[in-house]
This record gives structure tokens, C-alpha cells and sequence, in this order.
């Protein structure tokens, strides 16, 4: 696995990528960040604040994230708990006018292969 520190992550503007969330831990290697490698087939890298839409869409889509799954350590998100996306599933939910906002410093540039940066900052959550 690769540590954070030899990777020098870079965020779609540029930047160090920030972390998303400690809790729930989220992030395809569960460290708090939305990162990938070749063994994440599903593109982890969309920081996002998820919406109780949002969460309903997923689920239909056959992606329950609302349900706990304690075997795998997963609590189940709420409205407002920010989780690591797959760029596939949110570019489909925003298709679909249901994408929840994201953290732009916490997204991974290789979402940037999916979706352009204008769209991107289009549905940004305004940090504080």
C-alpha cells in the first residue's frame, strides 16, 4: 500500500490533496483520503458531502451507502457525512440532477479524467 507521504497526491487544483473524512474513515484504502491506484477499479476520488438524494439515487442504482454493513467495518452515511465517491457514480448522479457537493482540495486530480474542473467548481461546497 502506498503511504500518503511517498505519493504526493495532487487535488484537481493543484494542490496537495486535503482529506475527506476521519468518520466515518473513509477513502478506497480507509485512511480519510480519496485516492486510487490501479487495484481501485471503481475511481474513489470525488469528495462529497452526501445528500439524502443523493443516498436515495445510489441505493436504487443497486449502491445501498445508507444501510450499515458492520462486517465490513461500514456504519452507513447519513445527509451531511462526507465519503470518497466513485467519479463514475457522482458524474451519473449528476446526470441525473442529484450529485451532492464536494470538496474540491479533497478530490483527487484523476477526477479531472472524468470530469472537467468548470463542472467541478460548479457543484464545490463552499468551504468555511
Amino acid at each position: 500500500m502506498i503511504k500518503m507521504n511517498e505519493a504526493k497526491k495532487r487535488n484537481v487544483l493543484g494542490g496537495e490533496l486535503k482529506p475527506c473524512c476521519f468518520d466515518p474513515m473513509t477513502g478506497y484504502f480507509r485512511d480519510g483520503f480519496c485516492r486510487t491506484d490501479d487495484s481501485d477499479q471503481g475511481r474513489h476520488v470525488v469528495c462529497a458531502e452526501v445528500t439524502a438524494e443523493f443516498l436515495a439515487f445510489t441505493k436504487k442504482r443497486g449502491n445501498n451507502l445508507s444501510s450499515p454493513a458492520p462486517e465490513y467495518g461500514f456504519p452507513g452515511l447519513e445527509p451531511g457525512d462526507r465519503w470518497c465517491l466513485c467519479v463514475l457514480r457522482w458524474k451519473e448522479a449528476l446526470d441525473h440532477g442529484v450529485a451532492p457537493p464536494i470538496i474540491l482540495e479533497a478530490c483527487d486530480e484523476a477526477t479531472l479524467k472524468i470530469v472537467p474542473l468548470e463542472t467541478l467548481k460548479e457543484h464545490a461546497l463552499m468551504q468555511q
